[in-house]
């Protein structure tokens, strides 16, 4: 019985498609290079190289490939070095452009003008003759204030509108060249003796104490401080011309 029932699958196993598998001539290659693989890695030994890692590059291209060469490195530098030595250039070409700029934009406030010391204006003359209603001590008290304030020095003209010599002296005055010279340098002031004025007497003899016999005119030079300069009454009076006058207004202007 059992050989009965053994038959059958025999029967079975030839009948039925064999198993697939390859060739034999697929499969001797497959195990020649088996073979050839197993050789070398016995010859050689397992590889040390990490996978994933790259080849060791061949020799002589080492120090090329890895590195720049020193002629680059060399032509980098200076590129590098111009680069940062333009930078201080640059930015202070900015600042200064920046400042041109700021010096270039107009102001907001608006400037004032420039004071200019100009010459001060020349002092009144007055004209010929004595004013006898004059109150000849506050003009010569107001002739020393400006006198202080301007540097000038006061003039005091002692004389009669009746006087001869008071006269000459006042065509004098009168020219154009003396005028400069007056309103440059003095503050002229006239007062009249020729009246009954005690006041007006009451100066003459305060600026001029000699006392005497007095011949008009008398000038007396005052300096801004109050004190006589000179006093033709002591000196005597310059020659009534233009030379003689003027002469005398220089010299005692200073």
């Amino acid at each position: 019985m059992s050989s009965r029932l053994l038959r059958p699958v025999r029967a079975d196993r030839r009948t039925s498609a064999p198993r697939s598998a390859a060739p034999l001539g697929t499969r001797l290659p497959l195990v020649a290079v088996a073979v050839v693989a197993a050789g070398l890695t016995a010859a050689c030994g397992p590889s040390s190289q990490p996978v994933g890692s790259a080849a060791p590059a061949k020799a002589g291209q080492s120090s090329e490939a890895a590195l720049p060469s020193a002629s680059e490195s060399a032509t980098a530098s200076p590129e590098a070095s111009a680069s940062a030595s333009a930078s201080p250039s640059a930015s202070a070409s900015a600042s200064a452009s920046r400042a041109a700029s700021a010096s270039a934009a107009p102001s907001r406030t608006p400037s004032k003008p420039a004071r200019t010391s100009a010459a001060p204006e020349p002092a009144r003359v007055p004209g010929p003759g004595y004013d006898s209603s004059a109150d000849a001590q506050k003009q010569i008290e107001a002739a020393l204030r400006a006198a202080k304030a301007d540097g000038r020095a006061v003039l005091l003209d002692f004389g009669a509108n009746w006087c001869g010599n008071c006269k000459a002296a006042d065509k004098v005055f009168a020219q154009s060249q003396t005028t400069a010279i007056l309103g440059d340098s003095y503050h002229l002031v006239k007062v009249d003796i020729g009246g009954n004025s005690s006041a007006n007497s009451a100066l003459l003899r305060k600026y001029s104490p000699s006392g005497g016999t007095y011949t008009m005119p008398v000038l007396v030079v005052v300096s801004p401080s109050g004190t006589v300069r000179t006093d033709t009454h002591v000196t005597g009076n310059p020659s009534l011309t233009a030379d003689g006058i003027n002469a005398f207004l220089r010299k005692w202007a200073s």
